[in-house]
C-alpha cells in the first residue's frame, strides 16, 4: 500500500528501492476562480549514477542529480542520506569464498528474459553480487542483486532474498573462523576452496587423518562409516589408520591417501608372576572395557580445542608408540601409546581443552582419565597415583588433572599416554605442539 506524504506541492505516492514517485497537487485553499487543478504527471524515476555496498547490510546509491540514498538492511529499505566517508570504498571481497569474487565482472545479465548491459558491478562473495544497469524507463530499479553467483537476478530485496544474504553473511563468518585454524592463509584457502581435503594425505600405520568435505555426508574407511560433522564452513571427521592397515594408496572422496610402510621396534619386559597373572582375569578386564567403550561412544560433534596440543609431562620416554611388546618372553601386544617415566607425584597436564569422559580406577590401567576433545578424538592418561578431576568436568589445556603413579599393570612410576580416534589408538606424537589443522602440508 502506498503511503501518501505531502511535500510542498507534491504528494509522494510511494518509495520503491530509493525511487521517488510524485503526483502534483494544487495546495488546499487555492481552487477558487481562475485556479486549475494540475494534471496528474507520469512517475519520475531518478537516474542512478553509481552504487556501493560496503558490507552485507550497508550501502548507498548516488543519483545523477547529486542526491544519495542509503540502506542499512541490505536494500530492503532506502532513505535519503549521505554515505559516511568511511563507507565510500566498496567492501573487500571475502577471502575464503571459493571462486575469486573480483574475477566476476559481467558485461551483461539476463533479467526477466531480456539481456541488459552492465554499467557497474560488485561481487562481495562468489555467490552474492550486485549490478547497476543503464537508466531505462522500463526498469523500476536499475540495481539488481544475485545470491547464486549470477544465475538469477532480482530488482527487489524480498524477505527470501534478505534471508539468503544473511545466510551468505553467516557462511563468510564461518569461513573466517575456520581459516584461523590453519597454519597459513595459503593452506586455509586450499582447504576451504577444495571439495575434499586430507590432513595429511600421506601417513604411516598408527597415524590418523582429519578429513574435510565441503558438503555433509559420510566417509567409508576400512569397512566402517564415519559421519561428517559440521564445523566452520566444512564437514569433518577423523579416520584412524590402524596398525593393521597395509601400505598402499586409498581413495577418499576425490583425494588419494598414501599409507607408507613403517618399521616398529620390539620391547621385552620381565614382570612378576603375580603381575603376569593380572591379564588372566578376563572378567574384570571386560567389565572395565564396557566402561571405557561407553565413555568413548559419545563425543561432542565439534572441535573442543583451538590451540596446539601439549605433552602432559616432560618425562623420560621408556616405550615409544608402536613397539611390539613381549612380556616374560611371550608375545603380549603392540604398544599403541607412549610411556613417559617420571617421579611419583609429578603433575599431569591436560593435553588440550575438552570434557572428562571418564575418570575412574580401572583394573589394568589403574587410575585413568579419558578426555573428549570432540569429533571422536579422546586422550588417555593411565597409572595415575591421584585423580584431580571427575567424569563430566570441563578442562582447559594445561590444567592439572592428576599425578604420576604406578597403579594397575605397571612396573614403575610413569604416564601411559595416547589418543583414540573413533575407538582406535593413534600415535600421540602427531599432536604435540600442533593441531590436526596444521597437518595440511600444501598451500594454494
Amino acid at each position: 500500500m502506498k503511503q501518501k506524504v505531502l511535500l510542498g506541492g507534491a504528494l509522494v505516492l510511494g518509495i520503491c528501492a530509493g525511487i521517488f514517485i510524485y503526483e502534483q497537487r494544487t495546495p488546499a485553499g487555492e481552487q477558487g476562480a481562475g485556479n486549475v487543478v494540475a494534471e496528474k504527471k507520469a512517475p519520475v524515476r531518478r537516474e542512478m549514477a553509481e552504487f556501493r555496498m560496503t558490507d552485507f547490510d550497508r550501502g548507498w546509491i548516488r543519483y545523477a542529480d547529486g542526491g544519495t540514498m542509503v540502506t542499512e538492511d541490505g536494500g530492503v529499505t532506502w532513505r535519503e542520506g549521505a554515505a559516511a566517508e568511511s563507507e565510500e570504498a566498496p567492501a573487500e571481497p571475502a577471502a575464503w569464498s571459493g571462486a575469486a569474487p573480483q574475477d566476476k565482472k559481467p558485461d551483461s545479465v539476463m533479467f526477466q528474459s531480456k539481456e541488459y548491459a552492465v554499467k557497474q558491478s560488485q561481487f562481495m562473495t562468489d555467490r552474492l553480487g550486485w549490478v547497476l544497469l543503464p537508466h531505462s524507463a522500463e526498469l523500476q530499479h536499475s540495481v539488481l542483486v544475485t545470491t547464486d553467483g549470477g544465475n538469477t537476478w532480482y530488482n527487489e530485496v524480498t524477505p527470501s532474498i534478505r534471508a539468503s544474504i544473511q545466510e551468505e553473511k553467516q557462511r563468510q563468518q564461518q569461513m573466517k573462523d575456520e581459516a584461523a585454524r590453519y597454519a597459513s592463509e595459503g593452506s586455509a584457502k586450499l582447504a576451504i576452496d577444495s571439495p575434499w581435503t586430507l590432513l595429511p594425505d600421506t601417513v604411516s600405520p598408527g597415524d590418523v587423518v582429519l578429513v574435510r568435505h565441503s558438503e555433509p555426508g559420510e566417509v567409508s574407511w576400512q569397512g566402517k562409516t564415519y559421519p561428517l560433522e559440521p564445523s566452520g564452513a566444512g564437514y569433518f571427521t577423523y579416520i584412524p589408520v590402524s596398525m593393521q592397515v597395509k601400505p598402499g594408496t586409498y581413495p577418499i572422496g576425490d583425494q588419494t591417501l598414501t599409507v607408507k610402510a613403517k618399521k616398529f621396534e620390539t620391547q621385552y619386559l620381565q614382570v612378576t608372576k603375580q603381575m603376569e597373572a593380572m591379564k588372566q582375569d578376563t572378567q574384570r578386564i571386560q567389565a572395565d572395557q564396557k566402561k571405557i567403550d561407553a565413555a568413548r561412544s559419545k563425543s561432542a560433534p565439534e572441535f573442543l580445542f583451538s590451540e596446539a596440543f601439549v605433552q602432559p609431562i616432560e618425562g623420560i620416554l621408556t616405550t615409544p608408540y608402536g613397539y611390539t611388546r613381549y612380556v616374560n618372553g611371550k608375545l603380549d601386544s603392540t604398544h599403541t601409546a607412549i610411556d613417559l617415566a617420571a617421579k611419583q607425584g609429578t603433575p599431569i597436564k591436560a593435553t588440550n581443552d575438552g570434557v572428562v569422559a571418564l575418570a575412574d580406577s580401572l583394573y589394568l590401567t589403574g587410575n585413568s582419565i579419558y578426555i573428549d576433545h570432540g569429533m571422536g578424538l579422546f586422550s588417555q592418561y593411565a597409572h595415575l597415583s591421584e585423580l584431580h578431576v571427575k567424569t563430566g568436568d570441563q578442562v582447559k589445556k594445561g590444567d592439572i588433572i592428576g599425578l604420576v603413579g604406578t597403579t594397575g599393570f605397571s612396573t614403575g612410576p610413569h604416564l601411559h599416554f595416547t589418543f583414540w580416534a573413533h575407538n582406535t589408538p593413534v600415535n600421540p606424537n602427531l599432536f604435540f605442539n600442533t593441531t590436526p589443522f596444521h597437518w595440511l602440508r600444501k598451500e594454494a
